[in-house]
């Protein structure tokens, strides 16, 4: 494997990203910003997206309709699959190490002590500011209100993507208490696009975009997508887009790109060709994407089987990737298997709830590090009268897979799991 160097320069100057016990402090952050000069910090008009699930989809898309038009285009996304720099879009292209290492040490000669996700934002900032763009896409990290992205004060538009549960020892236990978190980037006159949402969020979200004189577009509301005769059609109160469907596989997709799309149309004039061009050209890795090519499906591929790799891990996302399988299911029956690998901090029973009714067998896995047992993953979905069992390893759970005739195989769960995946096709 590649040695991640930027990644390296991070831990260095700052320490792991996760369990630094340094609490966030925004008025930290913007200290850091001014000790670096803010006169000089002028980013592009910006974007920001908060949400649980979609959000980096919602920016794929973005990105790519805005580069379809001819603009270039900034993002900040977190977090990745296999390189720290994949966070980091610059003028349409990632980011270098070298670039990263430079900001990274700038950023450290003002602030030694800040996190290091709110480093990661600082360098972006630097980056955004010090190369000519038309626009930044700028994804929160974590909840919203206290998140180190949420220092723009005059965001050109807010994004909240569809709440669920997620990360709930630090946002609450509640959609209310998670919702008041992603509502908080929402500014004073800077128009908010908003997903469809559970009814609980919503009327946490209305209140929020009232208090700060936020304008508020709601899916269903003041925009709707969805798809109709093979397409997508996108409705604003003054706009109607006829598209392709999205390039990105999923029924939620549809959500996420008109999202994408009502919030561009909201913001500048763009020909329908972009729209067009990227609905059906966006490509975000590892979000319900196939495995076509390499060594790791081989075996199941011979055997007129599918692999399908998905980085969701919260109850929402296992939802969505249920009825995905149930959508395919539709196209061609076959046994459908999903391997699953979660972290030890992610709600692995919820996540087994929400898609266990989608599958033929459930086989659970070992992460590398911090990881739910494999063994506990199986015993889940036993309880809930699905077949179940474990493997010691990713490749053994694909051999034990591959033995049905003509299978659907989704490997799920984490970020890591699914990097593993990726590796281990393209080795």
């Amino acid at each position: 494997m590649v040695r991640d160097v930027a990644s390296d320069k991070f831990i260095a100057l700052f320490g792991p990203e996760f369990d630094h016990g340094k609490p966030f402090d925004l008025n930290r952050l913007r200290a850091t910003l001014k000790g670096l000069g803010s006169a000089r910090l002028n980013p592009p008009p910006v974007i920001h997206v908060a949400g649980t699930n979609g959000k980096g989809s919602t920016i794929a898309f973005m990105r790519a309709i805005a580069e379809a038009a001819g603009l270039r285009v900034h993002a900040f996304t977190k977090p990745h699959l296999f390189r720290l720099r994949e966070r980091f879009v610059i003028a349409g292209e990632t980011a270098s190490d070298d670039a990263l290492i430079d900001a990274a040490t700038r950023v450290h000669a003002v602030a030694p002590n800040l996190t290091q996700f709110d480093a990661q934002v600082v360098a972006a900032l630097l980056l955004f500011s010090e190369t000519p763009s038309d626009v930044a896409l700028l994804e929160t990290g974590m909840g919203g209100r206290d998140d180190s992205t949420n220092v723009i004060d005059s965001p050109a538009a807010s994004v909240i993507t569809p709440i669920g549960l997620d990360h709930q020892d630090a946002l609450g236990a509640t959609l209310t208490e998670i919702a008041a978190h992603k509502a908080g980037i929402m500014k004073l006159g800077a128009p908010c696009f908003v997903a469809r949402q559970a009814p609980e969020a919503t009327i946490v979200i209305e209140a929020q975009a009232a208090r700060v004189g936020a304008p508020l577009l709601r899916c269903g509301v003041e925009w709707d997508a969805f798809a109709s005769q093979g397409r997508m059609v996108v409705q604003t109160e003054t706009r109607v887009l006829d598209l392709p469907l999205p390039a990105l596989s999923g029924a939620h997709q549809i959500e996420n790109a008109g999202l994408a799309c009502a919030t561009l149309l909201h913001w500048r004039d763009l020909e329908n060709a972009a729209y067009t061009a990227g609905v059906s050209g966006a490509r975000w890795p590892a979000r319900l994407e196939p495995l076509t090519r390499g060594k790791l499906s081989e075996a199941v591929r011979a055997g007129g089987g599918e692999v399908w790799v998905d980085v969701g891990h919260n109850a929402h996302a296992a939802e969505a990737l249920a009825l995905s399988l149930i959508a395919m299911q539709r196209q061609r029956s076959a046994p459908t298997i999903v391997v699953l690998g979660m972290r030890e901090r992610k709600d692995a029973p919820a996540f087994v709830a929400g898609i266990v009714g989608a599958t033929t067998l459930m086989i659970g896995v070992p992460l590398t590090g911090e990881h739910v047992q494999a063994e506990r993953i199986a015993a889940v979905a036993h309880d809930l009268g699905a077949a179940s069992a474990h493997a010691p390893s990713l490749e053994a759970a694909m051999q034990c897979a591959a033995q049905f005739p003509a299978p659907r195989i989704l490997i799920c769960g984490s970020f890591l799991l699914v990097a593993e995946a990726l590796a281990l096709e393209n080795a």
